[in-house]
């Protein structure tokens, strides 16, 4: 089974930035279209950001738009979520995996958080 390791969260103030990474067993990172993933507390899981797999096309949810990049680096099977201009509204646990419909995929990575605070 495939092991997603996020990384990169942490405690910021409104306006700050974060650089989210993440990584996963074997090749699959440069064998199929990717997604950055969140949580809040007490909410359902969302698509943040998607990516192709050569990385020429990215997609973001309507509250990402403007702020968030998406990026892949499939030699180093890493993809990277840039997140600027951060608002508590975007605290949540952060995830990646394949792009698809949250509650189509049953194996999840433990995450990343992002708290935005003062």
């Amino acid at each position: 089974q495939v092991q997603w390791i996020e990384s990169g969260g942490g405690l910021v103030q409104p306006g700050g930035s974060l650089k989210l990474s993440c990584t996963a067993s074997g090749s699959i990172m440069s064998s199929g279209n990717m997604a950055w993933y969140r949580q809040p507390p007490g909410q359902e899981r969302e698509m943040v950001a998607s990516v192709s797999v050569a990385g020429s096309a990215t997609t973001y949810a309507d509250r990402a738009k403007g702020r968030f990049a998406i990026y892949r680096d499939n030699a180093k099977n890493t993809m990277y979520l840039e997140m600027n201009n951060l608002e508590p509204a975007d605290r949540a646990s952060y995830y990646c995996n394949e792009l698809n419909e949250p509650k189509e995929i049953h194996n999840w990575g433990q995450g990343t958080q992002v708290t935005v605070s003062l």
